[in-house]
């Protein structure tokens, strides 16, 4: 038996904390709130402040695990070349937790080492350098936090009068300290993937069949997979993928973000982790869903293949206002619906945008994804949160 610290426990982490239990694995939830989703299932579990340094080293110490697994990207990650000194394995690398945590770090490593193609893009510190770097990509442009996740902070600038507004949701949006923006010029994309691409200690580097998905200000509403897609772009991200996270090192998962155009794919975001797209795997659409996969990895566990058993999709079910005793009522609205299964998270309280469940729904190969897909869409509708 394996002891796996999870720092963050959040949705994704209560369903790795299942995946973990089903073989036999401990798992130590770590959050900076009680009853975390993935506390609800876990073996333990620790509330700390993890960019509080002095208080991840004497959790780590504490619990002595065999993997370090994080969730989330508010953590002070510069401790984990510390633990990795001390023996300890942060999955799926060191460098690959620092550099993705961090917007600044994995954009250049993309663009700047690995020569991928990305939109054009600038940095900025303040209100007045954000305006020079938006005079530099031009408008229309996106505003995202180094440091953030679900799309908090996130904007697109349409005119010069958003730029203030802008950086100001920024700052309110940024997770941990780092106060800096990057500034990306807007790609005319056609749609937007994941790419759950999984790497393992033997060298060999899966792929997942192509995940379709939706964001609202940065946040995923809906997604779907397969997506359709040109072969010769699937496999030019199958080519950046492969790139960049051999470059980062370490076994598990990664959800990479593309967007794909006319002229072909261009690199958005990469997650060492399971991704908030990759819900729908939860529909049985693939042999092992995105969680299962992620844990074999880590353990050093060989993947033999990754097969497409069914279509699905997924679709939120956000909250509307602030409660501290939150109810997600309508389930019963699709319980009876065939091909269709829903996850209600448990988070303890709401706020407004808060992704509270999702319901998944599924069908046999060869049939209409958009069918499926708005049909979910539907069904999650017909779930509200009550505060």
């Amino acid at each position: 038996m394996a002891k796996i610290l999870l720092l963050g426990s959040g949705e994704l982490g209560k369903e790795f904390v299942i995946a973990a239990q089903r073989i036999g694995q401990k798992v130590i939830a770590v959050d900076s709130y009680e009853n975390a989703p993935a506390m609800q299932v876990a073996h333990g579990f620790e509330v700390i402040n993890m960019l509080d340094g002095d208080a991840l080293d004497a959790v780590v110490a504490k619990h002595k695990p065999d993997f370090i697994v994080p969730e989330i990207e508010a953590i002070r990650t510069e401790r984990f070349y510390t633990y990795e000194e001390q023996g300890y394995t942060v999955v799926p690398s060191v460098k690959a937790a620092n550099y993705t945590m961090n917007r600044k770090a994995i954009r250049d490593l993309a663009a700047k080492d690995l020569g991928l193609k990305t939109a054009d893009y600038r940095y900025a510190t303040s209100v007045e350098e954000l305006e020079k770097a938006v005079a530099e990509v031009g408008i229309p442009c996106v505003v995202k936090p180094l440091m953030s996740s679900s799309g908090k902070g996130q904007s697109t600038i349409k005119s010069e009068g958003d730029i203030e507004k802008a950086w100001n949701y920024s700052q309110k949006g940024s997770r941990g300290d780092v106060a800096e923006v990057i500034v990306e010029a807007f790609v005319n994309f056609n749609y937007e993937i994941t790419l759950l691409t999984v790497t393992q200690n033997n060298g060999e580097t899966l792929f997942c069949p192509p995940i379709g998905h939706v964001q609202e200000g940065g946040d995923y509403q809906q997604s779907w997979q397969p997506t359709p897609m040109n072969s010769a772009h699937l496999e030019e991200a199958k080519d950046m993928a492969a790139k960049v996270t051999e470059a980062l090192t370490g076994s598990g998962i990664w959800g990479v973000e593309f967007f794909v155009a006319d002229e072909g794919v261009y690199f958005s975001e990469l997650s060492p982790r399971p991704h908030d797209t990759g819900m729908v795997t939860l529909g049985n659409t693939q042999n092992l869903n995105e969680f299962e996969l992620h844990l074999r990895a880590i353990l050093g566990l060989p993947i033999g293949e990754i097969t497409q058993e069914r279509i699905g999709a997924s679709a939120v079910v956000l909250a509307k206002e602030h409660s501290e005793n939150p109810e997600v009522l309508g389930v019963e609205k699709i319980t009876g619906e065939s091909k269709t299964d829903f996850r209600v998270f448990g988070k303890p309280s709401s706020r407004p945008n808060r992704r509270m469940a999702v319901v998944v729904c599924y069908d046999d190969l060869g049939k209409d994804i958009k069918e499926v897909t708005e049909k979910t869409k539907g069904l999650a509708a017909k779930m509200v949160v009550k505060a």
